[in-house]
């Protein structure tokens, strides 16, 4: 399939469920395949929620009590909240894209995570992608998979294939939030490990700020 080279668009869904966010995502996938639908970066928050992903294992969740759904992305227990902005990029990477080759996960996966520690440097958080190399586009990616400020984890990143293009995505740690990753070993870490934007900066930032400039970075990294 050629891709439409060099065409991102954008969409804002605020705060939506997330059952509901996954299946217009699936929906997505498949317009993207068949050409009626550019590549899309969706832009949104979930009321709390832990996801289970592929990788989940007896012991990620140690007394959560809220709503619980098993996900075809790579990863373990993740947390979704409305303190974090997530991002799904329903993208393919079938044929060549950037400076990358074709059907390459792992790159996709670190340009992804470049894409986000550039924007928390335009906001002055210096941060680091650690990506993984995947053997397949079904591999699962290391728990440190994500980015991190030193040894805090600020965004969690996990991504599902179909048709070679991508879904799932990143949630990034915007506000402080007591409440979240209770009851959850996120990404099989102590909770004790995420930390936010506002936790680094002091303050919460300006979201619409940060998407603008989310914008810009994903259009210079993903495409």
């Amino acid at each position: 399939m050629k891709q439409l080279n060099n065409i991102l668009k954008f969409e804002d869904w605020g705060l939506v469920k997330y059952s509901e966010a996954l299946q217009k995502q699936e929906l997505y996938v498949e317009e993207v395949k068949s050409q009626t639908r550019t590549s899309t970066v969706i832009f949104c928050s979930h009321p709390p929620i832990v996801t289970l992903g592929r990788s989940t294992q007896e012991g990620d969740l140690c007394g959560w009590t809220g709503e619980i759904l098993n996900v075809n992305r790579g990863g373990r227990a993740t947390y979704h909240g409305p303190s974090q902005l997530v991002i799904y990029p329903i993208i393919s990477i079938k044929g060549t894209r950037n400076n990358s080759g074709p059907q390459d996960v792992g790159a996709f996966l670190r340009d992804f995570e470049s894409a986000i520690v550039k924007v928390l440097k335009d906001i002055n958080i210096n941060s680091t992608g650690k990506s993984y190399q995947p053997k397949s586009q079904n591999s699962d990616p290391s728990p440190e998979t994500g980015v991190w400020v030193g040894d805090k984890k600020i965004a969690s990143l996990g991504l599902a294939i179909r048709h070679w293009i991508t879904y799932h995505g990143a949630a990034i740690n915007v506000e402080y939030d007591n409440k979240a990753f209770i009851g959850l070993k996120p990404c099989g870490f102590d909770p004790s490990v995420m930390t936010s934007i506002e936790e680094q900066l002091g303050a919460p930032p300006d979201r619409l700020f940060l998407k603008d400039r989310l914008m810009i970075r994903l259009k210079e990294e993903l495409l």
